[in-house]
């Protein structure tokens, strides 16, 4: 992905908060030589954070005429207004190490003998990784294969295939579940209710007996 970005060159809070009512978003590039000041269009940078692409990929900025690769490395939110108030950027190259969190793309689970034959729920326990690799290698995304999946089957990191160089990073646990598959729980049985009748109205028997009689 592409996105331009231009040089600031006023810091401080009251410069910030004038580049925010300016509709601009201060940031900084760090990594690789001298952290470069910037400041983007907030509206473009706000949407082009809806896309995943932009989270976990390597983005081609723009700057002061010349390109540079980088990596989302952080931003901050206005704690309730749709706002961006600041972003983080890392310079990389095609020898930079990283580590950085990727989502799983989960497929095929429609196919999978869990849904179709059984009408299992497939539970994603995991939805991103944190994987590390050098910067050319890493993935927009890791894809999981469900077709396979069967009831009363579970999926470990160990099952993803991953590209030579591609470690992840599970955090001291050795083989974490990615997706487990539970049995859908039985329908309740409808019970068609009971009609008791109502008990007859003894006064009124009563009086019919004595009609009766006359």
């Amino acid at each position: 992905m592409k996105f331009t970005a231009f040089e600031r060159t006023l810091q401080g809070t009251g410069a910030s908060r004038r580049l925010r009512i300016a509709q601009k978003v201060p940031g900084i590039v760090y990594g690789a030589g001298t952290p470069a000041m910037i400041e983007l269009d907030h509206n473009a940078l706000f949407f082009a954070l809806k896309k995943e692409a932009f989270h976990s990929s390597i983005l081609e900025m723009e700057l002061a005429g010349k390109s540079e690769q980088v990596l989302l490395r952080d931003y901050q939110m206005h704690p309730f207004r749709p706002i961006v108030l600041h972003i983080d950027f890392q310079r990389v190259d095609a020898t930079t190490k990283v580590v950085k969190k990727v989502p799983l793309h989960f497929i095929n689970e429609e196919n999978s003998p869990a849904v179709k034959t059984d009408a299992c729920v497939v539970n994603h326990v995991v939805t991103e990784l944190r994987i590390s690799c050098l910067a050319s290698q890493l993935p927009e995304f890791l894809t999981v294969d469900l077709g396979n999946l069967a009831k009363g089957q579970t999926l470990h990191v160990n099952d993803i295939k991953l590209a030579d160089g591609i470690k992840v990073m599970t955090q001291g646990k050795p083989n974490p579940v990615i997706v487990s598959v539970s049995a859908q729980a039985a329908e309740e049985e409808v019970v068609a209710p009971v009609v008791v009748a109502a008990p007859a109205d003894k006064t009124k028997a009563k009086k019919t007996e004595k009609q009766n009689k006359k």
